[in-house]
């Protein structure tokens, strides 16, 4: 399960209608939000589609995610399929429940490709699964992944992306930090209980903790900011002006996005480089998502092996985090 991304520029605009017609986003009746979401989705749509012919006209984020589904195939084996869910694209959730029909499995673990849960992302994804299978009467013994912020795997992967840039970096005149940014979410969404910054943290924490440098300097940031609405913080740009004006090199990590797409690609190798660039910032390097690292995809592997039976109302949702997060902790 993934967020998709527009195919081509003519779907830029249904893409973001889909988006903001989603009731983990918008939080308004339908009556209200979906005229909303399509005010919204219009006026975003011509800047959107600079974004994406920055990137040829499309995401790469299926791409990305077919290459993922691929490795991970392999390392499970003939009695294992994957199949892509995307929540506001193509592949959708009703294409890949027809597609797992056809497919005639003996039961379905869902594997949102979101390590730390929200609301926003993986109960949403995990939502629109639950109307495809009841449309398809697709009746079959399902386990969710809910969220895995400190798996191991995972965390080694990052940090061995992290390495050599730290490495790099260390012959400045100043110490280095590391940013470790994810996608923000609006203020009010967190104080209603999203358990998402808490296991942002949790990333972060285990990150430094596996580098192993008592000196480094770090820092957790928050990017994509959009609209009138208090986010969570600090911002990356923030941050990335405070490095500027205090001359400190910037090695610069996604710790919340596994796939390269627009706002690694776009937002953290073109606008911020370019920000930190004018800031005065001496250096600016930004580490690789963690795409089909081979610790990554073992650990999405034992993740699905050991994927519990989906509740009715998800835990995590209800105490921040599962146990998942926990047990990796």
């Amino acid at each position: 399960m993934n967020l998709g991304g527009p195919d081509s520029l003519d779907a830029v605009e249904p893409f973001l209608t889909n988006l903001f017609s989603d009731p983990a986003i918008i939080r308004l009746p339908w009556l209200l939000r979906m005229p909303l979401a399509r005010l919204i989705a219009r006026a975003r749509a011509g800047t959107a589609r600079e974004i994406y012919k920055k990137l040829g006209g499309a995401s790469p984020l299926l791409a990305n995610t077919e290459a993922q589904a691929q490795a991970l195939d392999r390392l499970l084996g003939p009695d294992y399929r994957s199949f892509i869910a995307m929540r506001y694209w193509r592949p959708t959730s009703a294409d890949a429940a027809r597609a797992v029909a056809d497919w005639k499995p003996d039961s379905i673990v869902c594997l949102p490709l979101y390590p730390q849960l929200s609301t926003t992302t993986t109960a949403s994804s995990l939502a629109d699964w639950r109307h495809a299978m009841t449309q398809l009467r697709l009746d079959l013994p399902t386990r969710v992944v809910c969220c895995y912020p400190a798996e191991k795997g995972f965390i080694e992967a990052i940090a061995g992306l992290v390495r050599p840039l730290l490495n790099r970096a260390s012959d400045h005149a100043k110490p280095l930090r590391l940013l470790l940014t994810a996608h923000g979410l609006p203020k009010k969404i967190v104080t209603a209980g999203d358990p998402y910054p808490r296991q942002v943290e949790l990333t972060a924490r285990a990150i430094v903790a596996e580098l192993a440098q008592p000196e480094l300097d770090w820092q957790v940031c928050y990017q994509s900011r959009v609209g009138p609405l208090e986010w969570i913080g600090p911002a990356t740009d923030d941050e990335i002006r405070r490095a500027g004006s205090e001359g400190v090199p910037l090695v610069v990590t996604p710790i919340s996005f596994v796939s390269e797409h627009s706002e690694t690609l776009v937002e953290l190798d073109l606008d911020y480089r370019d920000l930190a660039a004018r800031c005065g910032v001496p250096a600016y390097d930004r580490v690789p998502t963690v795409g089909v690292e081979p610790a990554f995809i073992t650990a999405l592997a034992k993740l699905v092996d050991r994927a519990v039976p989906e509740p009715t109302a998800c835990p995590a949702l209800l105490r921040g985090a599962c146990a998942n997060a926990w047990a990796a902790a």
